[in-house]
């Protein structure tokens, strides 16, 4: 969910050279069993070792689960399709981690199978059984080690060969790291990508007395606010001047600066890690700025970003300039027969006529179906994606407040702020008189639902009036009614 998507900045056009059709006409299978045999014969890997695969996933995060349902909702799963994952799960929710996964158990936190894809957008819950019932061949903690283009094979780390006829890659991203020279592998140090590395950090979190955070954006704000629920000494320590500046602007940081104060945590901002320290046993037990001060602490989170997985898919082409793997607008790469879906996908966005590359579970979930879709049917409508990120804090039982705001759009222009926080907050972004981006928090469900009409639509509003609103409700009001009526600024 972090920062890939530049929201200040444009990003550099990538034109694809290839307007081939990654059109994939179904094989008959030539298992000689019935649909309910096949079945049982399919859910053991082993039985299917160097054989031909008509689909294959790699990757087992969001975007893999809701490729996988597209293709159930196609037929074409059953007997065809496999997933190579790297964890031992099925695909869930990923962005449980920081949330609700996190709180501790008088908290009532969330726990798998209750947050298995597709629950997240209210669909069936794709636990492993749901997988079997499918006919879909899972292959857990196995990745990829290998990929042969011109064989069209692949080859996993426990030595399995898999031709595929179509291959979809969604690796999606890894965690930055610290160097281990400044600590950065010490343990009670923590990063949090996959349901290992929150449970390692919630067995931390159980003895924990003093928490640091390191990074002021997307996991550091759900970090911090899971440390509150623990009752935890926590301080977030952060290079920029505000909290989520690449969303925030300086006043709306401000106002969640203070609620995070009233809560008891702390905050180093403007401040450069040095190095972590340990203490006589081996342990982790202090942060170390580079002007010299040092902060104690026994657990430490860092969350500063993420890097797209294209280990080993470079002969794919990449992106130079916002990372991951070059596709078109129905997430086809250089090479036909292989597609990149999620946060490793370097896309065209085509509503701001510019390639990006988002971390954000909407984003997981549209390009795998859109993706999908354009696999196994004659659809080839360019996806045209809506910007959209969301978050949720101190939501857990017995919170003061549960905060829960949406984006749509672009943060670009002059910034309007609406609102007193108590409980109600909105920003307007408003560029050359459009409507550029809209933030919202604790909104109504039909408040929240007019928010991308807005973002998508950029119609032109005017400012004075915005300006001059006495109540978020008001200024919502007069947004959606220059949707209907243009104004002249």
């Amino acid at each position: 969910m972090t920062n890939s998507l530049s929201l200040k900045h444009g990003l550099s056009i990538w034109c694809p050279q290839s307007s081939f059709v990654n059109r994939i006409t179904p094989r008959s299978t030539s298992l000689p069993f019935s649909r309910s045999q096949r079945r049982n014969y399919i859910v053991s890997s082993s039985a299917f070792a160097n054989e031909n695969r008509e689909f294959v996933i790699v990757g087992g995060g969001n975007a893999a689960g809701y490729a996988a349902k597209t293709f159930v909702e196609h037929g074409m799963a059953d007997g065809k399709l496999c997933m190579v994952c790297k964890e031992a799960f099925a695909p869930y929710e990923r962005p449980a981690l920081t949330k609700a996964y996190l709180f501790p158990k008088d908290k009532k936190p969330a726990r798998l199978p209750g947050f298995h894809t597709c629950v997240g957008s209210g669909g069936e819950r794709q636990t492993p059984d749901w997988y079997k019932e499918q006919g879909i061949e899972m292959l857990y903690e196995d990745p990829v080690t290998g990929l042969d283009i011109e064989k069209q094979t692949l080859t996993t780390s426990s030595g399995k060969l898999l031709k595929y006829g179509a291959l979809i890659i969604s690796t999606g991203c890894t965690a930055m790291r610290f160097p281990e020279k400044i600590g950065g592998n010490l343990p009670g140090v923590h990063y949090v990508r996959d349901v290992a590395d929150a449970d390692s950090l919630i067995s931390s979190l159980e003895k924990a007395r003093k928490v640091v955070i390191v990074g002021g954006g997307y996991i550091g704000m759900e970090v911090a606010a899971a440390a509150v629920a623990w009752k935890l000494d926590t301080t977030i320590i952060f290079p920029e001047d505000n909290l989520l500046p690449r969303l925030f602007t300086p006043s709306l940081a401000r106002r969640y600066e203070e609620l995070y104060q009233e809560n008891g945590v702390k905050f180093l901002k403007g401040s450069l890690i040095k190095n972590i320290e340990a203490g006589s046993d081996g342990h982790v037990a202090a942060v170390k700025l580079e002007n010299g001060s040092t902060i104690e602490a026994d657990t430490i989170i860092i969350g500063v970003g993420a890097k797209p997985a294209v280990q080993g898919f470079e002969a794919v082409g990449l992106d130079t300039k916002v990372g991951g793997i070059q596709v078109d607008g129905l997430f086809r790469t250089n090479v036909p027969g292989i597609f990149a879906i999620g946060d490793v996908a370097a896309f065209p966005l085509k509503i701001y006529d510019k390639i990006a590359r988002v971390e954000h579970v909407d984003h997981a979930r549209k390009s795998a179906q859109h993706c999908v879709k354009a696999l196994l049917t004659a659809h080839t409508q360019t996806y045209d994606y809506l910007p959209y990120f969301y978050s949720r804090v101190f939501e857990y039982e017995g919170s003061a407040r549960k905060v829960w705001w949406q984006f749509y759009g672009e943060n670009v222009g002059e910034a309007i702020e609406v609102g007193n926080f108590d409980p109600k907050i909105a920003t307007f972004w408003i560029d050359s008189g459009k409507l550029k981006g809209v933030f919202l928090e604790s909104g109504s469900s039909e408040e929240f639902q007019l928010l991308p009409r807005l973002a998508r639509s950029q119609p032109m509003v005017d400012k004075v009036k915005l300006q001059n609103a006495s109540s978020v409700e008001e200024a919502l009001e007069i947004a959606q009614s220059s949707l209907e009526t243009p104004v002249a600024v």
